[in-house]
């Protein structure tokens, strides 16, 4: 009888600490189902694990590449801040367009695939800073470039907030931009930066 009581309360303790392990991953905002935690190196492993390719590393920011939400080939920074090694910000480039057809599919798909997810965005900017509306697609595509094209939805969870933006590098390259900002450590940063002020 000993041996079976033994055995039962030991069964609860193993399966309580799983709980509990669980419950403490879930305090935080995932990415690919991997907690936004930990450090540099460690959240970089647990990503190559999930099919991404590790392309470098510089300034507290690790580079990766790999496929995400059914697009190939997207650049993924995974952000710390410098003076502190823990994950806070996800950030995902996803292929750059050429048209304004292909770049407004890109983010109202992704749009509509994380209000799914998440339900109604908190806030949603849609719009040209321009004083008349562009209307074909070379004139938007030229209105992106030059930095008077702000669209962007942003989603606020428990866990931290999520941001999809239409951006560009320069007059190169347009793109959609996805952003994972993990609330309990965005705090633990900010208190940080304050705490050197």
């Amino acid at each position: 009888m000993k041996i079976i009581l033994t055995t039962f309360f030991l069964a609860i303790a193993v399966i309580t600490s799983f709980a509990q392990d669980n419950a403490d991953t879930t305090k935080h905002m995932t990415f690919k189902g991997v907690p936004i935690d930990g450090t540099l190196n460690e959240y970089v492993l647990k990503m190559k694990k999930s099919g991404f390719t590790h392309v470098g590393t510089k300034e507290g920011v690790a580079m990766l590449k790999g496929d995400f939400a059914a697009y190939k080939d997207c650049i993924v920074g995974v952000a710390t801040l410098k003076q502190k090694d823990l994950v806070s910000k996800i950030t995902v480039i996803f292929p750059e367009s050429d048209t304004w057809s292909s770049l407004s599919y890109n983010y109202y798909n992704i749009k509509e695939l994380l209000t799914e997810k998440y339900g109604e965005p908190s806030k949603i900017v849609e719009k040209f800073d321009v004083h008349s509306e562009p209307e074909d697609d070379n004139s938007k595509m030229y209105e992106v470039k030059f930095d008077n094209c702000k669209y962007y939805t942003t989603y606020e969870t428990e866990k931290g907030s999520i941001q999809l933006s239409i951006d560009h590098e320069s007059v190169i390259s347009c793109f959609v931009r996805l952003s994972y900002f993990d609330k309990i450590n965005s705090k633990i940063i900010r208190e940080k930066a304050k705490g050197d002020l």
